[in-house]
């Protein structure tokens, strides 16, 4: 059974899938999901072959972008990094409900080392000991992100 945040998620790389344009080739309906815990992406478009993350929060309002959001596992993310590798990033927004959702895309060259922030590995009591993730802080890039599909609330 699917967790509450597993559930986000895929509506999140669904909506980007059926919404979105792919940024490299403009192909409409060219992204596809990838497998669940696919390493540092989410979406490949089935043309060109552009990979994409796909981040998705429940928020109040889908207009103002989070100072911060949580990332995956650091590892994976730092090694690709230190290659000088980074992904765009979609960002989807959206209410509890789903009524409202907002996307929001960052290229990757317009993503900075500075916004990877890793968290501290997870103590030796829990269940994935070690284990490390990151979060994106948003802040520095805020003006950066672009608004690319916004799916108002019906009332």
């Amino acid at each position: 059974m699917a967790t509450a945040k597993q559930t986000s998620g895929e509506y999140g790389e669904r909506l980007v899938a059926k919404e979105c344009r792919c940024p490299s080739c403009k192909g409409k309906g060219k992204l596809v999901r990838l497998p669940t815990n696919f390493k540092c992406v989410d979406v490949i478009c089935d043309f060109c072959g552009y990979l994409a993350q796909v981040k998705t929060l429940s928020v109040t309002n889908t207009s103002k972008i989070p100072k911060r959001v949580k990332g995956a596992a650091w590892g994976p993310q730092e090694k690709r990094m230190n290659a000088g590798i980074y992904f765009p990033l979609f960002l989807v927004l959206t209410t509890k409900k789903q009524s409202e959702s907002t996307i929001y895309y960052l290229s990757a060259d317009l993503q900075t080392e500075a916004m990877f922030k890793p968290r501290r590995p997870l103590p030796d009591t829990a269940q994935r000991a070690g284990w490390q993730g990151f979060d994106y802080d948003l802040e520095p890039v805020q003006c950066r992100l672009v608004r690319v599909f916004t799916k108002p609330s019906r009332s």
